[in-house]
């Protein structure tokens, strides 16, 4: 079974009235077959939150559907959609969901236990080993056979080599749209990464 599907995804802010202008929009469609640690960056205000936000039901799509564990994450109880896909936000808060249709008319999570785990620009301090305890905590993760999202905001070179040791594929997210690349020298080797890291690639990568 596929453990993320994202079909045809597209989130769209728009304002002003009578005539409405579209002023960010988001899009994606990709699938993840089998766990992994899935690397994840973009500038900021590029749709990476929104896109978590998706996947675990807090943002409403205007289009597309996202398949967790094969069930409509927009159509579980909001009271159980935690139980596929979890999305923690910097300090690891969880994020709220919008409730838009009574409970009844929505289905069981079928999992007792999060598939999906998505770690949004997590906090990482350099001291007392909590780098290494954060990423024995991934690694355990995938070893049950989650899938884990860990997704960035490069400021320092230690931010690239944990997603480069310990990832095993990797997103680009870049105006709203979002790119896959199967390894570490795939993602540097796209000029809008390398632009986007600046400074940090120049002098080894």
């Amino acid at each position: 079974m596929t453990l993320l599907a994202v079909e045809g995804l597209r989130k769209q802010y728009a304002r002003g009235w009578p005539r409405r202008q579209v002023t960010f929009a988001l899009e994606a469609d990709f699938r993840i077959e089998r766990p992994a640690i899935v690397g994840m960056m973009g500038p900021n205000g590029s749709g990476k939150t929104t896109l978590f936000e998706l996947i675990t039901g807090s943002n409403l799509p205007t289009a597309g559907r996202v398949l967790c564990c094969g069930k409509n994450i927009h159509r579980v109880r909001y009271d159980e959609r935690d139980r596929l896909a979890i999305h923690y936000h910097q300090a690891y808060q969880v994020r709220r969901f919008t409730r838009t249709l009574p409970g009844f008319m929505l289905e069981r999570a079928g999992s007792a236990y999060p598939m999906i785990h998505l770690f949004d620009e997590p906090q990482f301090n350099t001291q007392d080993g909590y780098i290494g305890f954060m990423l024995d905590f991934f690694r355990k993760l995938r070893r049950e056979e989650r899938l884990v999202f860990v997704c960035l905001h490069p400021n320092e070179r230690y931010h690239l080599e944990i997603l480069r040791e310990i990832c095993e594929r990797y997103m680009f997210v870049f105006q709203g749209r979002v790119s896959e690349a199967p390894d570490f020298p795939a993602l540097l080797a796209d000029e809008r990464v390398r632009d986007y890291l600046g400074h940090l690639i120049q002098s080894r990568w």
